[in-house]
């Protein structure tokens, strides 16, 4: 008899190591804690941020209305001023005006007495020629 030869047995491989799912599923839960970490700290900033652009615009509008409160009341001291103004030049011209008239009708009175002189001048030289 002859012997038979006997099989060599297959080697088994050892299966590569994969992952656990537990490790992944850890890494992917982290992954989406800190993402929504990060988008809750935006969404934060975002309110901060339209929080603060209220408040200055706030401020903002405060400041315009006592600007605009500030100029009213100086328009209105300028226009008592520019009235004023106005009247006392209307009544330095009524007084220029006055005062013209009075020196034109002393001018004229004077003119008057001239000529009377004159006549009476030309009169006694006539006269008495």
């Amino acid at each position: 008899m002859a012997s038979k030869k006997k099989s060599a047995a297959k080697k088994k491989t050892t299966a590569k190591k994969r992952p656990s799912v537990t490790r992944v599923d850890a890494h992917r839960a982290t992954a989406v804690k800190r993402r929504k970490a990060l988008g809750d700290k935006f969404k934060q900033d975002l309110k901060a941020t339209g929080a603060a652009l209220r408040a200055a615009k706030a401020a903002a509008g405060k400041e315009l209305k006592l600007a605009k409160a500030a100029a009213r009341a100086e328009i209105a001291v300028l226009k008592d001023q520019l009235r004023a103004a106005h009247k006392r030049e209307q009544e330095l011209m009524k007084l220029a005006q006055k005062k013209s008239k009075e020196m034109l009708k002393a001018g004229e009175q004077w003119e008057k007495k001239q000529i009377a002189r004159i006549k009476a001048i030309r009169a006694k030289r006539r006269g008495g020629a």
